[in-house]
This record gives structure tokens, C-alpha cells and sequence, in this order.
């Protein structure tokens, strides 16, 4: 039922052109240092009928970076800073590091899943058109089609959705794979752990 009123309330939803529906977006989007949540992820592959399924948490610390624990189908981190990405295993083994001194293109990809993460319209606008409308009182929602060659290589089209936090990111590849990922449990603290300070270089 929440699902069909929300649906409802988007095909009701008048669009707005990409200045103002970003200058609202920004204005119904809470901006917390710290954000924490669940999410599930459901990977389609195309050819295959079933989705992939993953599940856990994850820490969105601005300016810091992000933590993204996977808990089911296995335990694993992801750990993004503007300048590293590294994976640890469920067991503390080191999985592998990535340093943007080595990848130059390490940098623009950890930018742009901040913004995704954030909702960070400003910085997607610079590299994506941006549709979309507003819905009742709090939602919005956001759809993002390449401006650039080397990125429509890779994202056909984004859909983001929410209200004062993004709630649903919808990625559609260029190869024809799709990835829906839900948040859910949102809330400003606890503070970061010395561990999750360490892990993110704090």
C-alpha cells in the first residue's frame, strides 16, 4: 500500500527544470556529518533471471569518506576515501587497496558515489542532465542521464529517490546489468568509532 501511494504521488508530481528542481532537492535534503544505515542491494545480471541479493550497513561520514559492510551473502568492508578504496574481509584479512596516486580515475569515482550516497545535486549536475520532480511535503525524485562519453560507457541511466535522505538508488549500465539499492534505519549517530575512524584514515 505505502509502495502504491508513493507511486501515486510521483506520477502526480509536477517536473520541474534541472535549476529550480535543484535548488529545491538541496533545500529538502538534510545535510548530517555523519549518516549511518542498512541497505539492501539487488544486483540483476543480464541473462540471468534471478537478482543477487546483499545486505548490511553502511557509514557515510562527510568529508571523510564511506564504510560499506556487507553482512549476507558474506561478510565483507569497502572503505572510500577521495583518495583509496580498500576491502577488508569478515575475518580482518586484507582484501586489496586501491590509491588514486596509482588509478587517476579512482578519485572521480569515489566523488561520484559521495554525491549518489548524499544526494549532492551540485556535484552531479556537472556531469549528469538531471530530470525529475518533487512529491508531496518531504520526496523527490531525481532521474540522471550522462553528459559525458567515458561515463555513458558505463551508466545508461540513475534514479535517485527521497525525502530529507536519499532512500533508493537505481543504477542502469550500458551492458545492460541493473542494480536497485534500498536504505533504510537512517539516523545521524552514533559517532564514528576509533575503528571506523582508523579504517576511513581519521
Amino acid at each position: 500500500m505505502k509502495r502504491l501511494i508513493a507511486l501515486a504521488c510521483l506520477a502526480l508530481a509536477l517536473p520541474l527544470r534541472a535549476a529550480p528542481l535543484a535548488d529545491e532537492v538541496k533545500a529538502r535534503l538534510a545535510a548530517p556529518p555523519l549518516l549511518r544505515g542498512q541497505f539492501v542491494q539487488e544486483k540483476q545480471v543480464a541473462g540471468f533471471k534471478k537478482p543477487l541479493v546483499s545486505s548490511g550497513d553502511f557509514l557515510l561520514w562527510r568529508d571523510h569518506g564511506v564504510l560499506w559492510h556487507t553482512k549476507k551473502p558474506f561478510d565483507a568492508t569497502l572503505a572510500l576515501t577521495r583518495d583509496a578504496l580498500s576491502a577488508r574481509q569478515g575475518d580482518g584479512r586484507a582484501g586489496y587497496r586501491l590509491d588514486a596516486g596509482r588509478e587517476p580515475g579512482l578519485r572521480e569515482v569515489n566523488a561520484l558515489l559521495f554525491a549518489l550516497l548524499a544526494g549532492d545535486v551540485a556535484a552531479l549536475a556537472q556531469r549528469f542532465r538531471i530530470d525529475g520532480a518533487l512529491a508531496g511535503k518531504d520526496g523527490w525524485t531525481l532521474q540522471l542521464a550522462p553528459l559525458e562519453p567515458n561515463l555513458a560507457k558505463v551508466f545508461r541511466r540513475i534514479e535517485l529517490n527521497g525525502d530529507r535522505y536519499v532512500r533508493q538508488v537505481k543504477l542502469e549500465e550500458a551492458n545492460g546489468d541493473a542494480s536497485l539499492i534500498r536504505f533504510d534505519g537512517l539516523a545521524e549517530a552514533p559517532a564514528a568509532s576509533a575503528d571506523e575512524a582508523q579504517r576511513l584514515g581519521r
